[in-house]
């Protein structure tokens, strides 16, 4: 049975989102200074996004394994102090034309270069950790290694648009390709040690400072990742290993045709025959990667919203009943230790709230959701029936409390000053902290970006918009501990 949260604060700030003089955040010095500046802070909670490797559109909701780590991630600086690259290797690359964002493209071109010269520099298939990491990892990290090698070989492009030998893996094909293919699986493995390795390193860092870890993962997986291709019967797929139909959410009040996420949908009962032993590893793999595992979408666990494939929009889909208590109960018999935080927001239907209650994880509330004039609505602090709620200003979908404020409705302006207790619409950031750090919410989660005050230039995701999102990053110097005194300060006085 997974553990209760305790009650306390956190922030929300990505790893990609960290100081680095290496275009993008990583598992290096400024991700233990920050674990630093979190205790300093009084902080109990760290929450990151998902770390797997990024494909198309730079999701981290989108990615290429539902196991495998991000190389971007990986520190150079630790490299270099390794013997494995030299500094040279690093210091002529231009990462970004701004600091303060990450520039994916730069990344794709530059950083495998450099981690690709570390392989081949490294003793690693000598090592004993090695061999044990690959051996317990086997499970996913062949396939995964595999496809990230055939990725490549096929110019990038999706699996679905392979060789047909290779795409529906073949009898005979697969080991040819293995073989033709590897040292490059070698390197991919290699990325995945050092991945591991180094972030093995910065959770025991944390975790020794009392902080925890949250760690998002999305409910579904991406149609183009190693999951899918090396899995199709544990997907809704027709014999052309096309989607039958893709996930998505239907038009509401914040869009006109819904979301179309184009995700493969699970085909539950296949998973059920196999006693849910995908996600049973794939549970295991994150209690291991986190403290707490924050499930996103944890209403499609319920029921979820099926669209055909090859829509242009979420107009047309259908609502399907999913496994709901037999999906919980392995999950909650496959983390162990680690606490488990339900997404449960969005349309909820009473069997949503009644699988919640049944399994005792805490859901969420969004304070910016709270301000519509009325006061009964249920995001409202004063209306929270009980303690057992992860309560968040807003998360990386969400504005910044800044942007927010700033293109709120008048009336909206006035419900949020009398509802904090504000005096101008300067103070509404930290006077909203403040309140949500009073509120009988177990667990306060803040974005690292409305600590700063920061406006909608450093929002983090806009749903539904593509090429602008993900980016945002912290300067160097930008975090500091005159905000960790002022968090630490409401911590103490409320118990947090």
């Amino acid at each position: 049975m997974s553990s209760k949260l305790v009650r306390g604060a956190g922030i929300l700030m990505p790893i990609s989102s960290l100081p680095s003089p290496y275009g993008i955040g990583t598992l290096g010095k400024e991700a233990y200074r920050f674990a630093d500046w979190l205790c300093e802070a009084g902080q109990k909670y760290w929450q990151v996004l998902p770390v797997g490797p990024t494909s198309f559109g730079d999701s981290p909701y989108q990615s290429f394994s539902a196991f495998a780590g991000n190389p971007y991630f990986i520190d150079p600086e630790i490299l270099i102090e390794e013997g494995l690259i030299d500094e040279e290797c690093v210091s002529g690359i231009v990462w970004s034309d701004e600091e303060d964002r990450v520039n994916y493209s730069c990344l794709f071109e530059n950083r495998f270069k450099i981690l690709k010269k570390a392989f081949l520099n490294s003793t690693h298939k000598e090592e004993r950790e090695y061999i044990s990491f690959c051996e317990k990892n086997s499970f996913w990290l062949d396939d995964y290694a595999l496809f990230m090698s055939l990725k490549e070989y096929f110019d990038n492009r999706s699996w679905t648009e392979w060789n047909e030998d290779i795409k529906f893996r073949r009898a005979g094909e697969v080991k040819v390709y293995e073989e033709k293919l590897a040292e490059e699986i070698d390197f991919w493995r290699f990325c995945q040690y050092k991945f591991f390795e180094q972030w093995g390193k910065l959770k025991k860092y944390v975790n020794e400072r009392g902080i925890r870890i949250i760690g998002d993962i999305p409910l579904y997986v991406s149609l183009d990742s190693a999951d899918v291709w090396a899995n199709n019967y544990l997907f809704e797929m027709d014999e052309e290993r096309r989607p039958s139909c893709v996930a998505g959410v239907p038009p509401d009040c914040f869009s006109e045709e819904g979301q179309l996420w184009g995700n493969p949908i699970y085909n539950w009962q296949v998973m059920e025959q196999e006693n849910f032993e995908w996600w049973r590893k794939r549970m295991l793999s994150c209690a291991e990667l986190y403290d707490v595992i924050r499930i996103d979408h944890f209403i499609g666990i319920v029921r979820y919203y099926a669209i055909p494939f090859g829509s242009v929009n979420a107009k047309n889909g259908e609502w399907r009943t999913g496994p709901g208590k037999k999906l919980t109960e392995v999950i909650s018999d496959s983390v162990g230790e680690a606490s488990v935080i339900a997404e449960d927001l969005g349309v909820i239907v009473p069997p949503v709230r009644e699988l919640i209650e049944d399994t005792g994880w805490p859901g969420m509330k969004i304070f910016e959701f709270a301000f519509d004039g009325q006061p009964h609505n249920e995001y409202l602090p004063h209306n929270y029936k009980n303690s057992n709620c992860v309560l968040y200003a807003g998360t990386h979908d969400n504005d910044t409390i800044k942007g927010f404020v700033d293109k709120a409705y008048d009336y909206q302006r006035e419900q949020i000053l009398d509802y904090i207790g504000a005096d101008s619409i300067a103070e509404i950031p930290r006077r909203m902290i403040q309140v949500s750090y009073m509120s009988i919410a177990d667990v306060v989660i803040i974005q690292m970006q409305d600590v700063l005050e920061l406006g909608t230039e450093a929002r983090m995701n806009t749903p539904s918009t593509i090429g602008a999102n993900w980016q945002w990053r912290a300067v160097k110097g930008q975090i500091n501990y005159e905000d960790a005194h002022w968090l630490r300060r409401y911590a103490g006085i409320y118990g947090r």
